[in-house]
């Protein structure tokens, strides 16, 4: 449904007094004075902000990430989407069945913030694979909404990132989940809970059957290369996995840091990731956590892919 117009300009006929409803549109980000500034020095400051805008437009021309609206990476409209979608988090833990026990209980309650599509597909995956950091904020908004849905007025939770593969670090530079809880703290959004970055990711040694899956992997992920079968991102990553090929890369792939044990034992976790698809990396986040004293109370995620048909809210910090 397309949101209908507002703001001055408004109503604005394509020839009337010979103006372009284009070249006149409003800025669809910054904020609009209602009056002109009294004040000499802050029109000079006005001034100066406006020319310094259109001088970075020219030297480095952006587009919004999801609608492609100019001068801006993610514009008042489609940021106004995201939020739409995450406006209601919900618990996605039965939708993914490496959570699911045999007797149908879920072993760990996730809140996701939204589902896996649309404008929060767009933002989180330019966010992450095109360093558009400036959509963090947004994220980190939505990620704050599904702390509040999961955790209530409970307090003293510890929030532990569930980190990225060295491989996906060097090629992005950064971890979109820490950066995220970064913003957070920046922010004081949920000061009441610690972040402890206690988790790393460990080399799994191989046997001869894992070597040749492995190497059966990579002739496949060459093979799709070669026929163009696979997206930007190349085969990095457990996208396209099926969930027993999942379980057996993340098995025993993290472990609580040396130095960190101490901090974790006894303490109530919280898991933080990004998406949330089969749930095998949450589940072996959890082992090592738990396997270093720590009592883990659920998760949060950004994005479910697989969504409920019937969402529920229960709060996390209800289950112990």
């Amino acid at each position: 449904m397309i949101d209908p117009p507002s703001g001055p300009f408004t109503g604005v006929q394509p020839n009337r007094r010979g103006r372009d409803p284009d070249l006149a549109a409003p800025d669809p980000v910054s904020a609009r004075r209602r009056g002109r500034d009294r004040n000499r020095f802050g029109r000079l400051v006005r001034a100066l902000e406006g020319t310094l805008q259109d001088f970075r437009a020219v030297l480095v021309p952006v587009e919004c990430i999801c609608c492609g609206a100019e001068d801006t990476v993610l514009c008042a409209d489609c940021s106004k989407r995201i939020r739409r979608i995450c406006a209601q988090p919900f618990r996605a833990e039965h939708q993914s069945p490496a959570l699911v026990m045999v007797d149908g209980v879920a072993g760990l309650g996730v809140v996701a913030a939204g589902p896996y599509r649309d404008e929060l597909a767009q933002c989180l995956l330019s966010f992450k694979h095109f360093g558009q950091w400036r959509a963090g904020g947004v994220l980190a908004s939505c990620l704050g909404k599904a702390l509040d849905v999961a955790l209530g007025h409970h307090a003293g939770f510890t929030l532990v990132p569930v980190p990225t593969s060295g491989r996906a670090y060097r090629q992005r530079g950064f971890s979109p989940v820490h950066l995220i809880l970064l913003i957070l703290r920046l922010r004081r959004i949920h000061p009441q809970h610690r972040h402890l970055d206690a988790l790393e990711k460990v080399r799994v040694p191989l046997s001869l059957k894992g070597s040749l899956t492995l190497v059966m992997d990579w002739l496949r992920s060459a093979v799709d290369v070669v026929l163009e079968r696979k997206g930007p991102h190349g085969a990095s990553g457990q996208k396209g996995l099926g969930r027993g090929e999942r379980a057996r890369k993340v098995r025993g792939s993290m472990r609580v840091k040396p130095g960190r044990a101490g901090q974790v034992r006894g303490r109530r976790c919280i898991l933080v990731d990004d998406v949330l698809t089969t749930g095998s990396t949450l589940a072996e986040a959890a082992r090592a956590v738990e396997a270093a004293g720590g009592a883990v109370c659920g998760a949060v995620v950004l994005a479910a892919t697989r969504p409920p048909a019937y969402a529920s809210t229960t709060v996390l910090g209800d289950q112990r």
